[in-house]
């Protein structure tokens, strides 16, 4: 695989699986704008980047704005004259049975883990259109294809997302742009860590581990890997796709 010179926007690369997938492209030559509401996170990524001999832009951005994901792409063609990727990576949720969820709650997790992307995507698809060119890979994840106890508006979500990641890939094929999903399954990242404290979070990564067939949670870069494919021109010939990477969690 090679990104060498392309300039790329993942959303949420502040730390996670989004900072995985920065480190990733990075490595393949890409220059990496890392958009992150976390300012200093973004900032730890992109230094973690120039170590090891990479270029980006950290931008503090909050996707549930529309502003300021205008701005994100404004800043990016301005600092680097193009654009080539988008990873809508950015998502957030807790774990809480759908009874006890407040409306303020759905809100939120629609607002990050739905509208974000839309708006992310509706913002670099007038350059991506006038170059004929562009990648779109957006992070969904396996609640969205087989649903996840405890987290029934984030899944909802996430389907919504394969759903919008197909129907854009039928509209965008005719100016050579890919749209393509990957789905995670639980990865070890500090939002997991965070949505699992205590007794009973220790219950759910246990149970989560022995479901998986690797038995081990995914790490960062497992998911880099596919992305940074799906980034690449030598999946030019794929658009539409639903990629799960979660050990064999769930198979299809």
């Amino acid at each position: 695989m090679n990104l060498q010179d392309k300039v790329a926007i993942i959303t949420g690369s502040g730390g996670g699986i989004g900072r995985g997938i920065a480190l990733k492209f990075g490595s393949l030559g890409a220059k990496v704008v890392v958009a992150d509401v976390k300012f200093a996170g973004a900032k730890e990524t992109i230094s973690l980047l120039e170590k090891a001999g990479a270029k980006g832009l950290a931008l503090g951005t909050d996707i549930t704005d529309r502003a300021q994901v205008q701005d994100m792409v404004k800043t990016t063609l301005s600092t680097f004259g193009k654009l080539d990727i988008l990873v809508n990576n950015a998502g957030w949720d807790i774990i809480e049975p759908f009874t006890q969820n407040s409306p303020e709650l759905w809100d939120k997790v629609i607002a990050i883990n739905l509208k974000g992307p839309i708006y992310c995507t509706r913002a670099v698809l007038d350059h991506f259109i006038e170059r004929k060119y562009g990648k779109i890979i957006n992070i969904s994840s396996d609640a969205g294809r087989v649903g996840s106890s405890g987290e029934a508006v984030y899944s909802a979500c996430k389907g919504g997302i394969i759903a919008f990641t197909k129907t854009i890939a039928r509209e965008m094929a005719r100016y050579q742009i890919n749209v393509n999903c990957v789905c995670p399954g639980p990865t070890d990242t500090p939002l997991l860590a965070e949505i699992t404290k205590g007794e009973t979070g220790a219950k759910i990564i246990d149970a989560m581990t022995k479901a998986v067939p690797f038995r081990r949670l995914a790490k960062p870069e497992d998911i880099a890997g596919a992305v940074a494919f799906l980034a690449s021109d030598d999946a030019g010939f794929i658009t539409g796709q639903t990629l799960s990477v979660s050990g064999g969690l769930t198979m299809s």
